[in-house]
C-alpha cells in the first residue's frame, strides 16, 4: 500500500501543474481556516499557505526548483494582480482628489521609514554589504522589489524572503497598532497599510473594508514605484554602491 502510495505520487510529481493545483488547493484550505476564525490575523491565508507549501515539500522531499517550475504561472500573474488593484483605486477617485497631498506626504515618509529603518537596523546588527542593499526594496511589492533588488547589486532571492516576511508582518500586526494609536479612518489605515506591506498586507485590507482596501492598493503601486526611484539613489549616498 505503501509502495503504490509512492509510486502515485512519483508519477504526479513529474506533471508540470501538480504543484499548481497543489498551491492553490492549500490557498483555499487556508482561506476556508481564515473565514472560520473569523479573520483572525495569525490565521492570515497568505502565512498559513506559506507554512504549508514549505511542510509539504520538506515531507516529499521536493526541491523548490521543481515546485517553481509547476507553480510559475502563480509568479506570472503577480503583475496583473498588481495592476488590477488600481480598480477598486478609480472607485473612490473622488476621495482620492480631497486628500491627494496628505497621501503623497505620507507616501514619502513612509517609503523612507521603511528603507532607512529596516537598513539601519541590519547595518547595526552587522549585516554584510550586500544583505544590506537585499533590505532596501523589501517594503514594495513583490513584482517590483526583486527587479529592483537585481539592479542595485542586491540579492533577489533575499530579497523576496524579506517581502513576504514584510508582508505577513504587516497582515498580522498592521490592525493592532493602528488601532493602539487610535487611527481609525480606513483611508489612513488603507493607504499605511499598503505602504508598509504591499499586496499582502492589502488581502488583510480588503478584509476589513472597501475603502481600506482600495487605498491599501494604492498605497502599494505608490510606493512600489517611488521605491524603484529611491532605492539606487540611497545606495550611492550612503556608500554601498
Amino acid at each position: 500500500m505503501t509502495d503504490g502510495l509512492r509510486g502515485l505520487w512519483v508519477y504526479l510529481a513529474d506533471t508540470p501543474l501538480l504543484w499548481l493545483v497543489v498551491t492553490i488547493a492549500i490557498y483555499e484550505l487556508a482561506v476556508f481556516l481564515y473565514q472560520r476564525a473569523n479573520l483572525f490575523a495569525l490565521l492570515n491565508p497568505v502565512l498559513v499557505s506559506v507554512i504549508l507549501v514549505i511542510a509539504l515539500l520538506l515531507v516529499t522531499n521536493t526541491p523548490y526548483d521543481t515546485y517553481f517550475e509547476g507553480a510559475q504561472f502563480i509568479h506570472f500573474l503577480l503583475g496583473p494582480a498588481t495592476v488590477s488593484l488600481a480598480v477598486p483605486a478609480y472607485e473612490h477617485v473622488a476621495q482620492l482628489r480631497r486628500v491627494l497631498v496628505p497621501l503623497l506626504i505620507t507616501l514619502v515618509v513612509g517609503s523612507l521609514t521603511g528603507i532607512l529603518s529596516a537598513v539601519g537596523i541590519g547595518w547595526l546588527l552587522g549585516l554584510s554589504r550586500v544583505t544590506l542593499i537585499s533590505l532596501f526594496p523589501k517594503s514594495a511589492t513583490m513584482a517590483i522589489s526583486v527587479g529592483v533588488s537585481e539592479t542595485i547589486g542586491g540579492l533577489p532571492s533575499l530579497t523576496a524572503v524579506l517581502v513576504i516576511i514584510t508582508g505577513i508582518s504587516g497582515a498580522t500586526m498592521a490592525g493592532v497598532l493602528l488601532n493602539l494609536i487610535r487611527i481609525r479612518d480606513e483611508t489612513a489605515r488603507g493607504f499605511a497599510i499598503g505602504v508598509a506591506s504591499h499586496g499582502i498586507g492589502t488581502t488583510r485590507a480588503l478584509h476589513l473594508s472597501d475603502e481600506a482596501g482600495a487605498f491599501s492598493g494604492l498605497g502599494l503601486v505608490l510606493n512600489g514605484v517611488l521605491t524603484a526611484l529611491l532605492a539606487p539613489l540611497l545606495v550611492g549616498l550612503l556608500g554601498l554602491g
